[in-house]
């Protein structure tokens, strides 16, 4: 029975003004984090239009990050605006304690529709993002459409590229061996509605045309717009928060129980937490439908971080292009 189910999902550029924001923050966590691997950070950036202002709480034995270089590096040269207090005593008092940094509801997700186990829009769009990247260093955007395993429609938008260039290099990506994803090879539709540039050709991008924020961009983040999201954004946190280190182990019981499963299609993991409180309010793992309670996993914070290695300055690569299906040791 042929698959009537649309699916899509997009992705953004490096240089789309949000992604810019996420990696701002992203970068002074693994500022701070480098230097002090207990640091506590909480950083928010919103920019546009030749100013940046970087906002937040940070206690940290490093003292000398230099907020503006950093900024500069990802956004050129812009006006900086930075003011950053330190941790709430209230909040840190409950850390301290091993609790969580606050409460949420954090969703992991693992399938079988993708080697990365991702799903197959998600991947598409990304792997298309990240095709027209190397050759457009710039803002950009691109979805994917699916019926099925079968790409019906493909979106590209990208700054600096002109429609027929742009077009030739989206049908290279959809036919080349080396660029279209081994899942997709034997289903590919060899003729997708296109829409290149649908909005016309375009200069104006990044902080130039748009204004950028941190954490704006969660459904790029996790899984597209077909899972449920729970907590919060990952950028600009360090993993005490658990909006970011639940997330990264939500994702890892997922893809661990679908390994353990042979039979499973798709794995969701549900952690719940109240701030302050160390053991996790819910632990739930659904396996194609069926609920359990999951098991073998120390999931208080220190736990998951312990485990995860995640007190590491590894965090503004995170923010380029989504937090999963790339292989970080959250889903090994």
């Amino acid at each position: 029975m042929q698959n009537n189910t649309y699916k899509t999902a997009e992705s953004v550029s490096p240089g789309h003004p949000d992604k810019i924001a996420d990696q701002i923050s992203d970068a002074i966590v693994d500022a701070h984090l480098r230097g002090d691997p207990a640091a506590r950070v909480a950083v928010d950036v919103a920019g546009g239009h030749g100013k940046v202002f970087v906002t937040g709480e940070v206690t940290s034995k490093v003292s000398d990050v230099d907020v503006p270089a950093i900024v500069r590096r990802l956004a050129g040269e812009v006006e900086v605006i930075h003011h950053i207090a330190e941790q709430s005593p209230e909040i840190a008092a409950g850390v301290n304690a091993g609790g969580a940094g606050d409460q949420g509801i954090m969703i992991g997700y693992a399938c079988k529709e993708s080697p990365e186990l991702v799903p197959l829009e998600v991947i598409l769009a990304r792997s298309l993002n990240q095709f027209l990247y190397e050759l457009w260093p710039y803002d950009g955007k691109t979805q994917v459409t699916i019926q099925g395993r079968e790409m019906v429609s493909i979106v590209a938008s990208f700054q600096h590229a002109k429609h027929t260039e742009l077009e030739q290099a989206v049908k290279q990506w959809a036919s080349s061996q080396e660029y279209a994803h081994k899942c997709f090879r034997k289903y590919r539709n060899t003729n997708p509605a296109l829409h290149i540039n649908p909005a016309g050709d375009w200069d104006i991008g990044g902080f130039e045309a748009d204004a950028g924020l941190t954490g704006r961009k969660l459904a790029v983040d996790n899984y597209g717009p077909l899972v449920p999201l729970g907590g919060g954004a990952f950028s600009g946190k360090d993993p005490s928060k658990v909006d970011r280190s639940a997330a990264y182990m939500a994702r890892r019981v997922a893809v661990d129980y679908l390994r353990q499963r042979p039979q499973a299609k798709a794995v969701y993991a549900r952690i719940a937490y109240a701030i302050g409180v160390a053991d996790p309010l819910e632990a739930t793992v659904i396996i194609d439908g069926i609920h359990e309670q999951i098991v073998g996993y120390d999931l208080t914070p220190k736990g998951i971080i312990d485990a995860l290695d995640l007190r590491r300055p590894m965090y503004e690569q995170t923010a380029r292009y989504g937090h999963f299906g790339h292989g970080f040791d959250w889903e090994k």
